[in-house]
């Protein structure tokens, strides 16, 4: 899960616990001033019953408790408390979003509807109403501003993915000067060391294969001069193994920087490559069961050569022929009839490794196929099954 993806959530988790939190409180404070706000008009309300008769008893009683007389009773009121007896009735109503009540008194033909003062507690309520809001809205400034904060970060772990994919010229454009500035500092100073370094290699590389390929090529033409068969062909065999030995470090190389040219293609035109790469003209030797035809997208140029190098280490080692090429559920299986491998497939990845019995080659094949399925995402396993050696391409990445 990323970072942006976690703080989303504990934001949210938050927000909804400050929420619930302050409609808890709102609805308790409510409760509580609406109960103590009526218990106090009640008392005032049954205090003017008692002395109906007593007009200046009254104006004094409204008096000290700021009440002021009213011809309308307010629409958006709600009621709290309501008492009917044999001679009238006494109601207490609130105004809705204010801090005001209305008193109505009816006894005989006499009405009192009389307002009240600002009630100090219902600004409480409000301030503290007020504070919860606050609250919310910062959290949400802060959630915002983290969220500008952490933004370079995704621009950075995409540039040092297009990076660790080949494409050394790729630098982050990052210019704050707290942590993640010198991150970005850092890595640009690495990627530059490092695609320096690679150059460099690249081209040392590049000048040793066209400086090996020169003689080789001139000991194949010396070659043809001369007349002892035995020791011709074994020049033949020595010259061919260097530049087989010299291409396969050179296409070794190139996969450790080389950025893939994807494309979309079914399995039969991978096969097809792959065998078009191995100039095999007895067609006996090869089984060909596809039971699904499915698109891949990848390097058609790479996944051959990777499919190739496997299909020539099958002919190679087959005890009996022909060996097999099957596909099924997106996965490809190279079986032969051979020996089994004494070492775990790990071993086999490494450059110039391979059996002590077989000697033929450079034991570079299985290495460039690793590489070249990694950089797919795809997967390479072995199994070993009534004597049969298996190599299985996994294409679901």
């Amino acid at each position: 899960m990323s970072i942006f993806k976690k703080i989303s959530i504990l934001f949210l988790i938050s927000l909804t616990l400050m929420i619930i939190i302050g409609i808890w409180t709102d609805n308790i404070n409510s409760k509580r001033i609406d109960k103590l706000i009526k218990e106090k008009y009640v008392k005032v309300a049954n205090n003017i019953l008692e002395n109906y008769d007593n007009k200046a008893k009254i104006d004094k009683i409204l008096k000290n408790h700021n009440l002021k007389k009213i011809k309308e009773k307010p629409k958006n009121s709600q009621t709290l408390y309501f008492k009917e007896f044999t001679f009238g009735h006494i109601l207490i109503a609130k105004k809705s979003f204010e801090d005001e009540f209305i008193v109505e008194i009816n006894y005989l033909d006499e009405k009192y509807l009389l307002k009240t003062q600002d009630e100090d507690n219902l600004k409480d309520k409000m301030i503290l109403n007020g504070l919860v809001f606050l609250d919310i809205f910062v959290l949400v400034l802060i959630f915002l501003y983290l969220i500008k904060l952490l933004m370079p970060l995704k621009n950075i772990s995409l540039e040092i993915s297009k990076f660790a994919n080949g494409d050394l010229t790729r630098r982050l454009n990052v210019k704050s000067k707290d942590e993640i500035g010198q991150l970005s500092i850092a890595f640009n100073k690495m990627a530059s060391t490092l695609e320096e370094l690679i150059k460099t290699r690249q081209e040392l590389l590049k000048d040793i294969g066209h400086e090996l390929r020169t003689p080789i090529a001139k000991g194949k033409f010396a070659i043809e001069k001369i007349e002892d068969f035995s020791k011709k062909e074994l020049l033949k065999t020595i010259f061919n193994d260097l530049e087989l030995l010299t291409n396969e470090l050179i296409e070794l190389e190139k996969l450790n920087s080389k950025e893939l040219e994807h494309s979309t293609f079914d399995i039969e035109t991978l096969i097809i490559q792959a065998l078009n790469k191995l100039y095999i003209e007895n067609e006996n030797l090869i089984s060909i069961d596809i039971q699904e035809n499915f698109l891949i997208e990848g390097d058609l140029y790479y996944l051959s050569m990777a499919l190739k190098n496997l299909i020539d280490n099958a002919l190679k080692y087959a005890i009996s022929y022909p060996i097999e090429i099957k596909v099924i559920n997106k996965e490809i299986h190279i079986i032969n009839n051979a020996k089994q491998l004494t070492k775990n497939l790990e071993y086999y990845f490494k450059p110039f490794t391979q059996e002590l019995s077989q000697r033929d080659g450079f034991g570079l094949g299985l290495s460039i196929v690793q590489k070249i399925l990694k950089k797919h995402n795809f997967k390479i396993s072995y199994k070993y099954k009534n004597k049969k050696v298996n190599f299985i391409i996994s294409l679901s990445s």
